[in-house]
């Protein structure tokens, strides 16, 4: 989903997204209000920040700023995954080597992510799935790098 698209869908969720001049975050929550970052050069970079506020309102509770809390970590841990299931998915990995797409760059284009964003969601899901995971006929690999093949 592109920025707009996301801010749609969480408009029609009942969630305000505003972008405001922030100083040390580039995304804030607060209830069923977010804030991003007014001066984020691009709409891709917004999306991500935007993708993860949204697993957070979805999936956190309470305020989780302290990482040094056990439960603040898993609760950040599920709020990204979330954000790069909006993003990325495994669907969209599958989606993206249907569309030709053989490297990083061109699966950043087509999913509207940065570089940075891909690669975390890749260890995200590596963490999550282990070395491969399988996607209807596809297994995507996440080690040594990035593979999709049909199986």
């Amino acid at each position: 989903m592109t920025y707009d698209e996301m801010v749609c869908t969480a408009a029609a969720d009942g969630i305000s997204v505003m972008e405001k001049p922030l100083a040390g975050n580039d995304g804030r929550i607060l209830g069923s209000r977010i804030a991003i970052r007014k001066d984020i050069e691009t709409t891709t970079e917004k999306s991500c920040v935007l993708a993860e506020e949204l697993g957070h309102y979805y999936t956190s509770y309470g305020t989780i700023t302290d990482q040094a809390v056990t439960s603040n970590r898993k609760q950040e841990y599920r709020a990204r995954l979330y954000g790069y299931n909006i993003k990325i998915g495994l669907k969209g990995l599958v989606d993206a080597y249907e569309a030709g797409c053989r490297n990083l760059s061109d699966i950043c284009d087509y999913l509207d992510v940065t570089e940075d964003y891909l690669r975390s969601a890749l260890a995200c899901y590596r963490s999550k799935y282990g070395r491969q995971a399988v996607m209807g006929n596809y297994v995507i690999c996440f080690e040594p790098c990035l593979a999709v093949g049909k199986i």
